[in-house]
């Protein structure tokens, strides 16, 4: 390996956001964070990835805790370090798109609640649907670190990569980062890829965010930062591996011993794994895992935590035994489509077309209505050909659009206020937007969130954290003595 000269590398911590919904099914409350998430605040990390994605969603319709309000409770206790804040572009914190109003209102409500880090993406990478949400970040003040999704196929190139990260360079961003959800990054492909967007980015730092699916993620985040990536995102050691991030202590590790400084306190590091492992312990959760390298994986791409809620509602109709079928069918849906990214909502697209194709009388004699808006190009470009047999049973003869899709919604606002309000606040008005009446309900009729959670002083500290050190255990749990 090529070892680059001594520098300072950046971690940004995904522990509170990315870690937990990977491998929690993204159940963290608040009050779990109470002690946890000061000692990541004084480690030294970029930014402490904490809102985005499932996690604003689960708050909502699970937990039962108001995502503004986490906002704002964690803006009191973390005072040192950026939090951040990932949207999917266009489509915010859900799989539908919003009006342009409404992404910019949700702008200006992420800074008011503390946040000053703003990650957004959007899933097909076009750059179009990140020029609202950019554009209202940068007028309330947010640190912009976008990003661009990897993927595996013959369209997504170096030179297609390359062609993004100028065009994000051209936004007017501050940061950019590489986001390899499915964890299908290598470090051969690193040694072309990294070179050449890295001459692309100029002199904006660049970011790798790849998950540990293959088992592969944490040497080629080793091998990316000496070839010039200046962060990368990892979990703290319970909540990382398997479906999640590298852990932050062996990379910090690996990374010193090649001369870099990552500049993390890893004392305080491992005083946080030790209080989730405790939480893993007393909610009976799971520790993350190295996954064993699967050559299949390559083909359907698919999450770990999509395959196990499929494999989960194939079993409910008795089908789980075609769970590999489907899977494979996923990869040729996914060809035929012109090589959508296997990320949300695409990953859903994808993953139901092929059961109505497997369990159908023939392929595509049943279409979803969201397949086929994006063929239309309603959620934005499609990166390669559609294959013209599926085009023209998918789009019936209908013209694909080409404008910016959030250029095609009417201002939301106005119809938000008409329909539900009026509201006690901005912030109240963008739950109506994103969620239905009943949810909201039943969220305010949960009450303010509860930061209390039995962790300090506990004498099972003591046992958790010898427990943690043993590699052979991964996962425990106690009954507790009333």
């Amino acid at each position: 390996m090529t070892i680059s000269p001594r520098r300072n590398v950046r971690l940004l911590d995904v522990t509170l956001r990315d870690g937990h919904q990977c491998l929690w099914a993204t159940r963290m409350t608040t009050g779990m964070m109470r002690e946890i998430a000061p000692l990541l605040d004084r480690a030294g990390f970029e930014a402490i990835d904490l809102v985005g994605g499932a996690v604003f969603d689960v708050c909502v319709r699970y937990l039962r805790e108001n995502p503004w309000e986490r906002m704002r409770i964690l803006s009191e206790w973390v005072t040192e370090t950026p939090l951040a804040v990932m949207t999917r572009g266009q489509s915010l914190f859900t799989f539908e798109f919003f009006p342009d109003d409404i992404v910019a209102l949700t702008a200006e409500r992420i800074r008011a609640q503390g946040m000053r880090y703003h990650t957004p993406y959007d899933a097909l990478n076009d750059i179009r649907n990140l020029e609202v949400p950019v554009r209202a970040a940068r007028q309330v003040g947010l640190y912009i670190a976008a990003g661009i999704v990897y993927t595996l196929s013959p369209v997504h190139t170096d030179a297609y990569y390359v062609g993004k990260v100028r065009e994000l360079v051209a936004l007017g961003v501050d940061a950019i980062y590489l986001k390899d959800p499915s964890g299908l990054l290598t470090p051969e492909r690193v040694a072309t890829l990294v070179p050449e967007i890295r001459a692309a980015c100029g002199t904006l730092p660049l970011h790798l965010h790849s998950h540990c699916l293959t088992g592969l993620a944490p040497a080629t985040a080793i091998r990316a930062v000496a070839l010039g990536v200046d962060v990368v995102h990892t979990a703290t050691s319970p909540l990382a591996n398997g479906a999640s991030h590298p852990a932050t202590e062996s990379v910090a590790r690996n990374l010193t011993r090649l001369g870099h400084d990552p500049g993390v306190d890893l004392a305080l590091v491992e005083a946080a794994a030790e209080r989730i492992a405790y939480i893993a312990a007393r909610e009976g959760k799971p520790l993350g895992v190295i996954a064993e390298y699967d050559e299949f994986h390559y083909a359907h791409q698919m999450p770990g935590g999509m395959i196990s809620n499929l494999r989960s509602q194939l079993k409910t109709i008795g089908i789980e035994h075609r769970l590999s079928e489907i899977l494979e069918e996923a990869g040729r849906v996914r060809c035929e489509l012109g090589y959508p990214i296997i990320v949300s909502p695409f990953a859903q697209f994808v993953v139901t077309q092929s059961v109505l194709n497997v369990m159908g009388r023939e392929r595509y004699a049943t279409v979803p209505d969201e397949v086929r808006k994006y063929v239309l190009g309603y959620y934005g470009e499609v990166a390669g050909p559609i294959d013209p047999n599926v085009l023209d049973r998918v789009a019936r003869g209908a013209v694909p659009v080409t404008e910016r899709p959030g250029a095609l919604l009417e201002p939301g606002i106005p119809s938000v206020r008409a329909a539900h309000g009026p509201f006690r606040s901005d912030d109240d008005l963008l739950l109506a937007a994103f969620y239905a009446a009943p949810e909201i309900s039943a969220l305010r009729d949960a009450g303010p969130i509860s930061t209390d959670y039995p962790l300090a002083g506990t004498p099972l500290l003591t046992l958790v954290r010898e427990i943690a050190r043993r590699p052979d255990i991964t996962s425990f749990h106690f009954i507790e003595k009333h």
